[in-house]
């Protein structure tokens, strides 16, 4: 009896549990053609795709109460904060006081009172970073994003890159190497994992430390915290090469096929992925008869003439062995 009852207990709680899944699973699908739900935030109304069904009506906005037509008037209107970020130290959560020397009216402040609002930032930027680790943390990230902006990197690359280095310092990992070799391994990383890649030599024209320092720094980093960082894929070069180079999109795709082929024929295998994107580009061109040399493409690149040579004729070889 006791074992029934303990049974029967069990499979009551366990239908109890399902059931609101089940309800859930059934809130998403129309329950007369099993459609997919549409919220209509303009009528407040829960509306089936397919058969036009109105499923649920008096949904609450919660949105704001005022319209913007714009961004500027968005912003006006607006009473809440930027949202908190990777990239600064304090993650955006602290008090910013503004350099403008204005009331809330937009009026001129006076002299006395320019003095006062002086003192106040000095003052306030001390209370930010009250410690070393945060000073550690607002200069690596100063650097991370001096370095994002020269190489052109998106903002979810420097908030990644903002991410390794937190990790990194709480990791400490820093002792014995510069703050700047850690940050622009950091940055390498990052744009590595965003199929973004940057070349060393492009990370060492903007970085501080030399060339490698940051080859070493972002090999210990990967390791420490485990870093999954694939290969770097030629073809993600492609682009940014035919763009800076004023090449049509025809020498992309074609660029792009000639990697492809060299792939399959294992003509990748040991090389620089820099240097075969350059020579692929290089090729390219030529094949769709729009005038580059050699020079042009190295200066791209930041890679010899020579890599390019010798890797143009790989490529050629690769694609008649196709043929």
């Amino acid at each position: 009896m006791t074992d029934t009852s303990i049974r029967t207990r069990t499979d009551e709680r366990t239908s109890e549990r399902e059931q609101p899944e089940q309800t859930q699973e059934e809130e998403l699908v129309c329950p007369e053609c099993s459609g997919n739900l549409l919220a209509d935030a303009e009528h407040g109304e829960t509306v089936c795709q397919d058969c036009g069904l109105v499923v649920d009506e008096g949904t609450i906005d919660r949105g704001p109460e005022w319209r913007a037509f714009d961004s500027s008037e968005r912003d006006e209107k607006s009473r809440v904060g930027a949202p908190t970020t990777q990239m600064m130290h304090d993650k955006g959560l602290s008090t910013n006081i503004s350099w403008q020397n204005k009331d809330a009216y937009g009026k001129s402040l006076g002299s006395r009172q320019r003095a006062k609002m002086q003192r106040l930032r000095k003052w306030n930027e001390r209370f930010r970073t009250r410690d070393s680790k945060e000073r550690n943390l607002k200069q690596a990230l100063g650097e991370i994003d001096r370095m994002a902006s020269a190489l052109g990197l998106p903002k979810d690359v420097r908030e990644t890159a903002s991410v390794i280095y937190r990790r990194a310092l709480t990791e400490n990992l820093l002792p014995g190497r510069s703050i700047e070799g850690v940050a622009t391994a950091a940055l390498y990383a990052a744009a590595r994992q965003a199929s973004m890649p940057r070349s060393l030599d492009e990370i060492t024209n903007v970085s501080r430390v030399e060339k490698s320092e940051i080859a070493r720094t972002y090999r210990y980093v990967a390791r420490e915290l485990k870093l999954e960082v694939r290969p770097a894929d030629p073809e993600s070069y492609v682009p940014r090469f035919a763009s800076s180079l004023g090449l049509s999109d025809e020498v992309e795709m074609r660029a792009r096929q000639l990697l492809k082929t060299a792939k399959q024929q294992g003509v990748h295998s040991g090389k620089s992925p820099v240097g075969l994107a350059a020579a692929a580009v290089y090729a390219a061109a030529l094949l769709s008869n729009e005038k580059v040399t050699q020079s042009q493409v190295s200066d791209i690149a930041n890679i010899s003439e020579v890599t390019i040579r010798n890797r143009y004729h790989e490529l050629l070889e690769a694609e008649e062995q196709v043929i």
